[in-house]
């Protein structure tokens, strides 16, 4: 039986990214899309709090929509989602998992690149803990692409585009011992685009989703 994978966004801009990446499962996705968050989230009366309860009634919402499993694709949500205090009947999973695997594999030291200034703290906590319980001393630092997040959040994805892949590309060449990792879904056209321009390996949310998938859901 086909499983269904409930794809929670910030953006609509991301829905295209999973269909893309999940294509060659067995899998019917239902996409939900809140660019509410994001919109917000820097009013003077906004708190983590509202948010962790955003997220969660969210989550919840689509747990009761007839899903098998819940793909969190926002960095922001996942940075604010403790599955350990919220736990759900049906795996949650969150699109950096399969991202950190990567990096704790690397041999060699990691710049993570982020658009979303909201999500570079709590994306780089979440990122050493994972390394931490596995016994990983990572050596790893964020890097923010300033005055680009604006652009995607405002519909224009084409100067979006080209204002990762030339930030990326200063990153890569400012660093050229370190492995450059796009940290957030939006970036992968950008990740990619500067990947082939260097002939640098640069990290992406959506390397290893699929196969990760297919491990964890068993499809």
């Amino acid at each position: 039986m086909m499983q269904r994978i409930g794809c929670f966004h910030a953006h609509y801009s991301n829905i295209e990214h999973i269909d893309n990446a999940l294509r060659s499962l067995n899998v019917e996705l239902i996409h939900y899309v809140d660019p509410g968050l994001d919109r917000i989230k820097q009013d003077a009366d906004f708190t983590t709090e509202m948010a962790q309860k955003k997220v969660l009634d969210t989550l919840n919402w689509i747990a009761k929509s007839h899903v098998d499993a819940i793909l969190m694709t926002c960095t922001f949500f996942t940075a604010i989602y403790d599955g350990n205090v919220h736990p759900f009947p049906i795996p949650i999973i969150k699109i950096d998992d399969p991202l950190f695997e990567e990096i704790c594999q690397l041999d060699q030291p990691a710049i993570i690149a982020f658009t979303n200034p909201s999500t570079v703290q709590g994306t780089m906590n979440q990122l050493f803990l994972y390394a931490a319980k596995k016994g990983i001393a990572l050596e790893a630092a964020p890097v923010l692409l300033a005055n680009t997040f604006d652009l995607i959040m405002q519909g224009k994805k084409s100067e979006y585009i080209e204002a990762v892949t030339q930030g990326l590309i200063d990153v890569i060449e400012e660093n050229p011992t370190k492995r450059v990792v796009a940290a957030q879904l939006s970036m992968v056209p950008a990740a990619q685009a500067a990947e082939k321009q260097t002939r640098r390996v640069v990290g992406n949310q959506l390397v290893s989703l699929a196969s990760y998938l297919k491990e964890v859901l068993a499809i």
